[in-house]
C-alpha cells in the first residue's frame, strides 16, 4: 500500500482546510434559512406552515444523501477522506465526480482509480480537473441562467402536444452519456476481454429500471429517493463477485 501517499492525502491539515469551508457554508446555510424564514413572516405564511415545509425538507433530503454518502466512500479510498468529503459537500454531483476522477486519472497515465498506483502529482491533477471542471457550471449560470429560463419555459410541454426545448436537451444529454460510456465498456470488453463493467452497468440499470417501474407505473414515487443508492450498491456488490 502507498502509505506516504495516504498519510499525506488524509493530513490533519488537509482536514482543517476542508473542515473550515465546510463550516463556511454550513453557516451560510443556516443564514439564509433564517432569512427565508423571516422573509415568510413578513408576507403573512403561517409559522406552522413554514415549520411543516423546513422539516419535511430536512426529512427527505437525507434519503438522497445516502448515494452522496457511498459516493465519498468510493472515492475516499484513493483520493483520501478530505477531498472526498469536500467535492461532494459542496457543488459536486455524484456522478460528475467518478467519472471525471476516473478520467484524469487515466490522462495521468494511470489505469484508473488505483490506491497502488496514485502518487502526488496525480492528486493534485485530479483536483485540479474535478474542480475546474465543476466550475463551468457556476460561471454558466451566473451569466447564461436567465436566457437559458426563457429559452426552456418558452415552449412548455403540454398535455398531449410535443415535448419542449428542455425534454429534448435532458433526453439528448443523458443519450450522450449513456453511449458514451457503454461504449467504453464495451472496448474494453473487446479489446482485453473483461467484461467487469459491462455487467456491473447492466445489474445496475436493472435496479434502475425496477424502482423507475415502481415510482411511475405504481404510483411510489417515495422509492424514487432510494433508486439512485440502491443501484450504486447493487452495481458495487456486484462488481465484487464478478471479480472474485
Amino acid at each position: 500500500m502507498n502509505s506516504e501517499y495516504v498519510a499525506s492525502v488524509n493530513s490533519g491539515f488537509f482536514y482543517l482546510l476542508v473542515a473550515l469551508v465546510l463550516a463556511f457554508i454550513t453557516v451560510m446555510c443556516f443564514v439564509f434559512l433564517v432569512k427565508s424564514y423571516r422573509a415568510g413572516i413578513a408576507i403573512g405564511m403561517d409559522r406552522k406552515v413554514l415549520k411543516k415545509a423546513i422539516i419535511s425538507s430536512a426529512t427527505f433530503t437525507l434519503l438522497p444523501s445516502i448515494s452522496i454518502l457511498l459516493g465519498v466512500i468510493a472515492l475516499s479510498g484513493t483520493l483520501g477522506v478530505p477531498l472526498s468529503w469536500l467535492r461532494l459537500s459542496v457543488i459536486g454531483a455524484l456522478q460528475y465526480e467518478l467519472n471525471v476522477a476516473e478520467i484524469a486519472a487515466q490522462s495521468v497515465g494511470l489505469s484508473g482509480l488505483r490506491l497502488s498506483e496514485m502518487n502526488m502529482t496525480a492528486f493534485v491533477t485530479i483536483f485540479l480537473v474535478m474542480t475546474v471542471g465543476i466550475l463551468s457550471g457556476v460561471f454558466c449560470c451566473i451569466f447564461l441562467l436567465k436566457k437559458y429560463l426563457k429559452k426552456v419555459q418558452s415552449a412548455p410541454k403540454k398535455e398531449g402536444g410535443k415535448p419542449g426545448f428542455g425534454d429534448h436537451a435532458t433526453t439528448c444529454m443523458f443519450v450522450g452519456l449513456c453511449g458514451a460510456y457503454i461504449g467504453s465498456y464495451v472496448g474494453t470488453l473487446t479489446s482485453s476481454g473483461n467484461y467487469v463493467p459491462l455487467a456491473v452497468a447492466a445489474v445496475s440499470a436493472i435496479f434502475m429500471a425496477v424502482f423507475e417501474y415502481f415510482t411511475n407505473k405504481k404510483g411510489m414515487a417515495v422509492l424514487d429517493n432510494f433508486s439512485l443508492a440502491v443501484s450504486m450498491l447493487a452495481g458495487m456488490v456486484a462488481a465484487v463477485l464478478m471479480s472474485l
